[in-house]
């Protein structure tokens, strides 16, 4: 397995992946990781690039191979991630709904939870019943950032 640091604007990510795919994205404490000397593979540099072009709002859909681990459950909610829009929100309970897998908004919530891949399967697009944030990896300050980052370039774009 290899492993990246990318610095993003709201802190370190650390991109792990193989030839297989990208692992996982997950927001970085403590000690960069020690290269071993070898190359990255491909789909790394790509996922690097593809966040910056993120951050820089020149992205609003990822185009990246995967290697996903978890259970059936886990990859189809990880998969409908993947279709919310740029900008947009879902509830829970709405994303059960769209897995076929009405009145499991708690499970979903939990395979949610579990991400490996933050931003690039934007979880954070995934919000209360009510439209409070809830739950996020990286803590609910960097959730409302990644969101506010996103209607920042709507609100762009219709007035641009």
């Amino acid at each position: 397995m290899h492993e990246l640091l990318y610095n993003s604007p709201i802190g370190p990510l650390l991109i792990t992946g193989s030839e297989a795919g990208v692992r996982s994205v997950r927001f970085h404490q403590g000690a960069a990781p020690d290269p071993k000397g070898e190359a990255v593979p491909q789909c790394i540099e790509e996922a690097a690039e593809q966040l910056t072009e993120y951050f820089c709002q020149l992205r609003h859909q990822f185009n990246l191979k995967l290697d996903l681990q978890g259970t059936a459950f886990q990859l189809s909610v990880w998969r409908a991630l993947d279709a919310i829009n740029w900008g947009h929100t879902l509830s829970y309970s709405q994303l059960a709904d769209r897995i076929g897998a009405n009145g499991a908004a708690r499970a979903v919530g939990m395979a949610n939870a579990q991400n490996p891949c933050l931003i690039i399967l934007p979880c954070h697009r995934v919000i209360g019943s009510n439209g409070v944030l809830t739950g996020y990896a990286g803590g609910l300050l960097r959730k409302q950032w990644l969101l506010q980052h996103e209607q920042q370039v709507l609100q762009l774009n219709l007035f641009g």
